[in-house]
């Protein structure tokens, strides 16, 4: 009790300092059980961590609890895997079923991810923890994450840098009224860094954060057949990645509904600007992008509707909207200088085109392009470039990828088991020769498209569905 007056008097009625309970900011000393009787004699308040460097192992957030880094502070997790806590997975920061939960400030979290990597496989050498069949590295399941936060309502995530995750940045599972606001994520420490994971949540905004990771960007999934991902904003962000900037899935078993993304700019990331997906039997609809630019990217953007989860109905996808995207592709792998860098094509292909795929037994639905322009980088191999229509294997059950098809019969934009396809004003450049036409189109019905430009082809036949007009 005289802990936590002294605490009071020197940060104000309604904030403790971590140091009143023990806390060291040397970065040796370790300071979990002081830093966690802060938070649970904190009451209705603000936890204060100031300047120095905090090492800590799991922590657990309280209701009504506002964790505030100061600037210059860093809350440094723990080395060994040990002195981590599982929520749904282990993770430094977590909260469950709370109300009125916060992190915020000007510091910084640092997962210290190639340390804690290396601890996990020295367990995996003394056989504490088993490879996953058919693996070959540690499962996301025992490698921490930054924060996880649960079945939580009314969330704030202001201002704080997070870095040097061993998996997945932050994951928020089930949570409503969340906010993440003007974070920047930096992590490519170790495989599967997606920089936020938004799954089953409603009422979502993500706005002003600065990711850049080793994996997904920002990735929104769904775990729960009766629940989805709904009523989310993400906006006037920057985003780099080893794979996805933008993606909905790959658990797509709910869906995503009500979706809103705009004013992204997004550079050198391996896979697509945007990955929509749904193939576990969830709906993806009402989604609207717009304001996309990206440079340096392997794609432009992937819709999939697929069916790998058997035992559930083929989903949906249908009622999408992408405007304003400027995009560019180069030649060569868009990820150069990460350490973890996506994986090597299966097949050798040319360069893919944006493409929009569903299944014959459950086509997307109602899809709109408008102002979308891409710069490809071209220079196709024709030995390579001899795919048909015909040859496009359909894949149903494989796990959903840009290239996932291998070599497509067109270099600006793929389409099959399309229903109501409406584009304008698309423009496509190709900088060298390719040595396939612009569009491949193959059981698209209720297409409609205006001011279609195609600049650098090499003449081939242009659909006659889809020629260009000035």
């Amino acid at each position: 009790m005289l802990s936590l007056l002294s605490a009071l008097i020197l940060t104000g009625s309604d904030s403790v300092d971590i140091r009143k309970f023990g806390a060291v900011g040397d970065g040796v000393t370790v300071c979990t059980r002081a830093i966690q009787r802060a938070i649970d004699e904190a009451g209705k308040g603000v936890v204060l961590v100031p300047a120095g460097r905090y090492l800590t192992g799991s922590l657990h957030l309280r209701s009504h609890v506002e964790l505030r880094l100061a600037e210059g502070a860093v809350l440094l997790g723990s080395p060994r895997r040990h002195d981590y806590e599982k929520g749904v997975w282990y993770s430094l920061l977590i909260a469950k079923d709370l109300e009125d939960v916060a992190i915020t400030g000007k510091g910084t979290i640092d997962g210290q991810g190639a340390e804690v990597a290396k601890d996990v496989l020295h367990m995996v050498e003394t056989g504490e923890i088993k490879i996953p069949p058919k693996g070959w590295r540690p499962s996301e399941t025992e490698r921490p994450q930054i924060i996880e936060m649960s079945g939580c309502r009314n969330v704030r995530v202001k201002n704080v840098t997070l870095k040097n995750a061993t998996c997945w940045v932050q994951t928020y599972h089930n949570c409503s009224g969340l906010t993440i606001e003007g974070v920047t994520v930096d992590s490519k420490s170790y495989w599967n860094n997606d920089g936020i994971d938004v799954v089953d949540c409603r009422n979502v905004r993500i706005a002003n954060c600065d990711v850049d990771t080793g994996d997904d960007g920002i990735c929104l999934k769904s775990d729960d057949p009766k629940s989805a991902c709904e009523n989310v904003t993400i906006e006037n962000c920057r985003v780099r990645s080893s794979a996805s900037a933008i993606k909905f899935g790959t658990a797509s078993h709910g869906g995503f509904r009500h979706i809103r993304v705009r004013n992204i700019r997004i550079h050198d990331t391996f896979r697509s600007c945007l990955a929509l997906e749904s193939v576990d039997g969830g709906a993806l609809e009402d989604v609207v992008v717009s304001n996309i630019k990206a440079v340096h990217t392997g794609n432009a953007f992937f819709i999939r509707l697929g069916h790998r989860t058997l035992s559930a109905p083929p989903g949906r996808v249908r009622h999408v909207v992408l405007r304003d995207f400027d995009v560019q592709i180069p030649a060569g792998r868009p990820d150069m200088g990460y350490p973890f860098k996506g994986p090597q094509f299966s097949e050798a292909h040319n360069l893919c085109p944006s493409s929009i795929v569903g299944l014959k037994q459950a086509p997307i639905e109602d899809v709109r392009l408008e102002r979308i322009h891409v710069r490809f980088a071209g220079g196709g191999t024709p030995e390579i470039a001899k795919t048909t229509i015909a040859k496009v294997p359909e894949r149903v059950k494989e796990y959903p990828e840009f290239t996932m098809f291998g070599e497509l019969p067109s270099w600006a934009l793929y389409a099959r088991h399309v229903r109501g396809l409406k584009i304008a004003d698309f423009s496509a450049t190709l900088e060298k020769k390719d040595y396939r036409p612009p569009f491949a189109l193959d059981d698209v019905r209720g297409l409609t498209a205006t001011k279609v430009k195609i600049q650098g082809a090499l003449g081939l036949p242009i659909p006659s569905n889809l020629r260009p007009t000035e």
